[in-house]
C-alpha cells in the first residue's frame, strides 16, 4: 500500500476516534457559566453571588413547617409522597443566581461546552466533587441519574424528552444529544437535574437488600450536596445536618451559603395548627398564603414588640408569571365545550370573596403569565399579529376583536348579569334549568361534579363559589383527600377540578409542553391539568421554543397566551402579587436581598446572641 495513503488513512480513522471520545471537545468554547438569552452576568473569577453574606456564621437550628406529609425520601419516581426538602441533600451540574434571569454557574461542573447550532452540550466535572462517601462523582453517575429519572419520573421524561443520550465522553466529560438544532433552552436545563450516585443505588441497603430505585423508600438516601438527612420521622418530621467535609462549601458559588447547622422540617396536615406552631416560637419562619390571616392574625405580642418581622416582598414575582385557576378536567365530557367552561368563570365572583375574605389583598389574574412583560393585552398587533394570522383558522375568532377581561362582579346588580350570562352560556352548550337544577336538554343528566381539595383550610375560599354555582342549578361539591390520595388522584387526573398553579419563567419554553402540549395530555403525572391538546397551541410552542430572538419570543408568548385564555381551558382566581413572609429574630439575610429572590433558606443564617 502507499506509504501517503497509509498515513492519510491512519490519521483520518485517528480523529474519528478522538472525535468519538470527546478528546476534540478543547475546540468548543468552555464557559464558567450559561444564560440562555445573553451572557452571564457574572465574570469568571467571582468571587461570591452579590447577595450573600460571605462572613455569615454557620451555626444555629433553622425549623421550618410543611404541608401534608411524606412517605418517600426516593425523589426519582412519581409514587408516594416525596419529601421535597430531600432535593437538598443533592448537587446538579449547574446553580443559578436568584440576581439573573437567566444565569447559571458552575456546581458540580467546573466548565459547559456547546456547539453553536447547541445540538449537544458538554459538562467538565470537577475532581473535587465527591459524594458523602468520598467517592467521586463521575460522568457515570449523571448518565445513570438522567436514564433513571426519565425512566421513573413523567415530569423528568417529558421534561427531558429532547435529551436523546447522555454519554461518558472524557475522563470528566458528559455530553448530552439533542434531537433539535438551535433550541436555546436545551444545554442550560439539562444543568438543573439532581444528580443521584450510581454506586450506592446499585448496592444494597443495611439489610443486605439490593436497592431498587424505582420504588418508593425510607431509606436515608446518599448524596454530594451541602446537607445530610440526620433523622426521619416518616410523615411527620426530617431533620438536615451542615455537612463539615462537604466538598464544594468553598466553592465562590456557595461562599456564604448552606449557613444552619441544622434544618428540620415537620409537617402539618392543618393549616391553622401550623400557624399556631409559628405563632408559638417552634416554627422559625412562615410563608403566609393567606391574605385574611395576614390582614387579621399578625397580631400577637412577638409581632408587636418586634421578635417576628413581618415582611411582604414583591422580588420573587419580579420575573415569574402567575396562574393561580380553578382547571376543569377536560378529559370528562361536561367540560369539553368551551362555553360551559367559561359559564363557570361567569359565576365566579372574585370581589365578594376579596371583600370579605382578604380584605381587599387579592388581584384577580387575567393571563397565563400574569404580572410580566410576557402578558398579553388589549388587541394583538405586529408580529404577534402575524403569528395568529397564521393560525386563523385554528384559534377562536375572540382572539383578533375581543381583549380578554374577567367578569366583574360587585354588586348584586352585576352579579345577576353574569349569571345569567352563565345560564345563556350553558343553554348553548345544551344545558337547561328545571326547577333549579342545570340538565342536560337531551338526556336529564344533571350538571354536577366535585372540586377536589388536598388541604381543609382551602374550603373557606370554594365555599362562597360553590354557593354561587347552585344558584344557577349546578350540583358542585367538595371533595377533601389527604395529600397521598391527592397526590395520586391528581396524577392520574382522576379529578373534576382542582386548584391548579403554575409559575412561569421569563424564558418560557420546553416546560409550555409539559403544561398545555397534546403529547402531554394522556401522559401519567404532566402537568397538564386541564387536558389540553389544541394544534394550535402546540404550534405556539414550537415557535416560543425556537424563537431566534427576544421580540419573536415574546410575540410567540403572547400569542400563546391569548389562545389559552380565549378557549377558557381555567377559572382564573387570584394571587397578591407579594411573598409575604414572617420570621423570629433568631434568623436574618443578607442586607440585599436578590433581585429575584428571597435567597431562602440558603443565603439566611442565625443570628448569634445579641446581634
Amino acid at each position: 500500500m502507499d506509504l501517503a495513503r497509509l498515513r492519510k488513512g491512519l490519521a483520518i480513522a485517528m480523529a474519528a476516534s478522538l472525535m468519538a471520545s470527546g478528546a476534540l471537545a478543547d475546540e468548543l468554547k468552555w464557559r464558567h457559566g450559561m444564560a440562555v438569552v445573553g451572557e452571564p452576568q457574572l465574570p469568571v473569577d467571582f468571587k461570591a453571588l452579590p447577595y450573600v453574606d460571605v462572613n455569615a456564621p454557620k451555626t444555629g437550628e433553622l425549623k421550618l413547617a410543611q404541608s401534608g406529609t411524606f412517605d418517600n425520601l426516593n425523589l426519582a419516581i412519581d409514587r408516594g409522597a416525596v419529601a421535597p426538602s430531600v432535593v437538598m441533600i443533592f448537587d446538579t451540574l449547574m446553580k443559578r443566581s436568584e440576581d439573573e434571569v437567566f444565569g447559571t454557574y458552575g456546581l458540580l461542573a467546573e466548565s459547559v461546552a456547546y456547539p453553536d447550532d447547541m445540538s449537544s452540550v458538554t459538562f467538565r466535572l470537577r475532581p473535587e466533587a465527591k459524594w458523602a462517601d468520598g467517592e467521586p462523582v463521575t460522568p457515570e453517575d449523571v448518565v445513570f441519574s438522567l436514564d433513571k429519572l426519565k425512566e421513573n419520573s413523567a415530569f423528568y421524561s417529558g421534561y427531558y424528552r429532547h435529551v436523546t443520550a447522555a454519554e461518558k465522553t472524557g475522563e470528566r466529560e458528559v455530553t448530552f444529544r439533542f434531537d433539535e438544532k438551535n433550541n436555546r433552552e436545551l444545554p442550560s436545563i439539562v444543568g438543573d437535574f439532581p444528580i443521584l450516585p450510581k454506586h450506592w443505588w446499585e448496592g444494597t441497603d443495611g439489610q443486605g437488600k439490593k436497592r431498587d430505585i424505582s420504588r418508593t423508600s425510607l431509606e436515608v438516601p446518599m448524596g454530594s450536596g451541602p446537607y445530610k438527612v440526620a433523622s426521619v420521622q416518616p410523615g411527620s418530621v426530617i431533620r438536615y445536618e451542615l455537612r463539615d467535609d462537604y466538598w464544594g462549601k468553598d466553592l465562590p458559588i456557595n461562599i456564604g451559603q448552606h449557613n444552619f447547622r441544622t434544618i428540620s422540617y415537620t409537617y402539618f396536615s392543618d393549616s391553622d395548627v401550623q400557624f399556631e406552631a409559628f405563632r408559638a416560637g417552634n416554627i422559625d419562619y412562615r410563608q403566609e398564603n393567606s391574605s385574611s390571616r395576614w390582614a387579621t392574625r399578625y397580631d400577637f405580642d412577638a409581632v408587636k414588640d418586634g421578635r417576628v418581622t413581618k415582611e411582604a416582598l414583591t422580588n420573587p414575582f419580579k420575573a415569574v408569571g402567575i396562574m393561580q385557576a380553578y382547571v376543569p378536567n377536560m378529559r370528562r365530557d361536561m367540560f369539553k365545550d368551551a362555553r360551559v367552561r367559561e359559564a363557570l368563570n361567569y359565576a365566579y365572583d372574585f370581589e365578594d370573596l376579596n371583600k370579605n375574605l382578604a380584605f381587599g389583598g387579592l388581584k384577580r389574574v387575567d393571563s397565563f403569565f400574569w404580572g410580566t412583560e410576557l402578558a398579553s393585552s388589549g388587541l394583538p398587533e405586529g408580529k404577534e399579529l402575524e403569528i395568529l394570522n397564521e393560525l386563523k383558522d385554528k384559534v377562536p375568532a375572540d382572539v383578533f376583536t375581543k381583549p380578554y377581561a374577567n367578569p366583574v362582579n360587585g354588586d348584586p346588580a352585576k352579579v345577576r348579569d353574569n349569571l345569567r350570562t352563565a345560564v345563556g352560556l350553558l343553554k348553548e352548550a345544551g344545558y337547561e334549568l328545571k326547577g333549579n337544577r342545570m340538565v342536560n336538554s337531551k338526556t336529564g343528566k344533571p350538571l354536577s361534579f366535585e372540586i377536589l381539595l388536598n388541604n381543609a383550610g382551602q374550603e373557606r375560599t370554594v365555599t362562597p363559589y360553590i354557593n354561587s354555582l347552585k344558584k344557577i342549578g349546578i350540583d358542585a361539591r367538595i371533595r377533601t383527600v389527604d395529600a397521598s390520595q391527592y397526590i395520586n388522584r391528581v396524577r392520574s387526573f382522576d379529578y373534576d377540578i382542582i386548584f391548579g398553579v403554575w409559575g412561569q419563567t421569563m424564558n418560557p419554553g420546553n416546560e409550555q409542553n409539559e403544561f398545555w402540549g397534546s403529547e402531554s395530555v394522556n401522559r401519567q403525572g404532566s402537568r397538564n391539568y386541564a387536558g389540553i391538546a389544541d394544534p394550535a397551541v402546540d404550534i405556539l410552542i414550537r415557535k416560543i421554543v425556537f424563537a431566534p430572538n427576544r421580540d419573536e419570543q415574546v410575540a410567540a408568548v403572547k400569542a400563546m397566551d391569548r389562545v389559552l385564555l380565549a378557549n377558557h381551558y381555567v377559572v382564573p382566581m387570584f394571587y397578591s402579587g407579594e411573598e409575604k413572609i414572617a420570621y423570629w429574630n433568631r434568623i436574618g439575610h443578607p442586607e440585599k436581598l436578590p433581585e429575584y429572590g428571597t435567597g431562602f433558606p440558603d443565603a439566611w443564617f442565625a443570628k448569634q446572641a445579641g446581634k
